[in-house]
């Protein structure tokens, strides 16, 4: 009998065929896909193609956390369910549909919030986690726990027509408090709801997610650790943030609040912004400030407003740079990342006169500059 024979079923054998003929894949990759185990955060619109993929290619077993029901809003894009599963619970309905998919693989599903009373337990056992939730709360509780149990964890995130995909802490790399060492303003990050999600564009990132996964469990590829891979979904472009390591586990040395540290509530003072307009006035009258571009420096070789470069990863390093005696204009691409700088300098080292530029170029070449070209 030939060494397939004894790790695989018959039904096994044919079921994984394709993979077994893959280069750098083959029978080796599939079994430590058999005995691995994989922790799924959520079975929304990225959770639901990370199940179905991670089920399909063999990952011997599979926990669903999840405490929500299917809503009727769900199903424009969270493909595992149907209009029957209205008001079902999200994580048992996903558990008997992958189940069926692959019933040669276990399956688990825990209707309950993850928290920080219970995260270390329901990962401890995990080969990979992936993050599909959608909320910053989670976001840095998963990344936390991951690091005290030195777990490797697939990050992905959609809003609108852009998502992003990363994986942190594999082989102890650079984690999510390295890409976002604070949580960004509650009022300047509206959520799905408020800002709408395409929903094709979830099945994109959760598939993304899902192969990450495989890639760190079998061996094959190269993580995407390091980087941020950001997708449009409009223009059909990505590219990749770098992501300096600033180490920052050294400082997780245990599971916290996380709704009070990303303060879900909005806060009393918003971070201060100004729109493309009003920079564009800032300019036309002479005014004396600084304008600090965070991007990386192949986005600023795309499309620039003639800012001083200091790419978000070196913010920590070089904040000196940063004046205190006139208004300072920090911008990025969209907004995101220069408003989570905003937010680190002021409260690490007492900046009062940041001002975020609303839009970031986007909005410039949207609204200022129609022929300025952009990614």
């Amino acid at each position: 009998m030939c060494k397939e024979n004894q790790l695989f079923s018959k039904e096994e054998l044919i079921r994984y065929s394709r993979h077994f003929v893959l280069p750098e894949f083959g029978p080796e990759a599939q079994q430590k896909l058999k005995i691995a185990s994989v922790v799924v955060i959520g079975a929304g619109g990225l959770g639901c193609p990370v199940l179905l993929y991670l089920a399909a290619a063999g990952v011997g077993t599979i926990t669903i956390i999840d405490n929500d029901v299917v809503s009727l809003s769900n199903l424009q894009r969270q493909i595992l369910y149907t209009t029957e599963d209205l008001n079902k619970s999200k994580a048992e309905v996903a558990a008997i549909k992958i189940g069926k998919l692959n019933p040669t693989i276990t399956v688990k599903s825990i209707q309950k919030n993850i928290d920080t009373n219970n995260a270390l337990a329901l990962l401890s056992a995990a080969t990979v986690v992936v993050d599909c939730t959608d909320n910053f709360p989670a976001r840095y509780l998963l990344n936390d726990a991951c690091v005290l149990l030195n777990k490797p964890l697939v990050h992905g995130s959609v809003f609108r027509y852009e998502g992003q995909v990363a994986v942190f802490n594999y082989n102890q790399g650079v984690n999510y408090r390295d890409f976002y060492p604070l949580p960004p303003d509650p009022l300047s990050v509206p959520n799905c709801e408020e800002g709408g999600v395409l929903g094709a564009l979830t099945g994109i990132i959760g598939s993304i997610q899902a192969n990450e996964a495989l890639k760190i469990i079998t061996g094959f590829g190269e993580p995407l650790s390091g980087s941020v891979l950001i997708f449009d979904s409009m223009t059909l472009e990505s590219f990749r943030i770098k992501i300096a390591d600033q180490n920052s586990r050294n400082n997780i040395k245990s599971l916290i609040n996380y709704d009070e540290f990303c303060e879900t509530l909005p806060k009393k003072n918003a971070m201060k912004e100004v729109t493309v307009q009003e920079l564009k006035a800032m300019r036309d009258a002479g005014e004396n400030f600084q304008l600090i571009d965070v991007r990386e420096p192949h986005e600023y070789d795309i499309c620039n407003l003639d800012g001083e470069l200091i790419p978000q990863g070196e913010i920590p390093n070089s904040f000196e740079r940063i004046s205190k005696d006139k208004k300072v204009v920090i911008h990025c691409r969209s907004g995101a990342r220069s408003g989570n700088m905003v937010q680190w300098l002021e409260k690490n080292h007492g900046f009062t006169n940041l001002y975020n530029l609303k839009g970031g170029v986007l909005a410039w070449a949207k609204e200022i500059d129609t022929s300025m070209p952009t990614y």
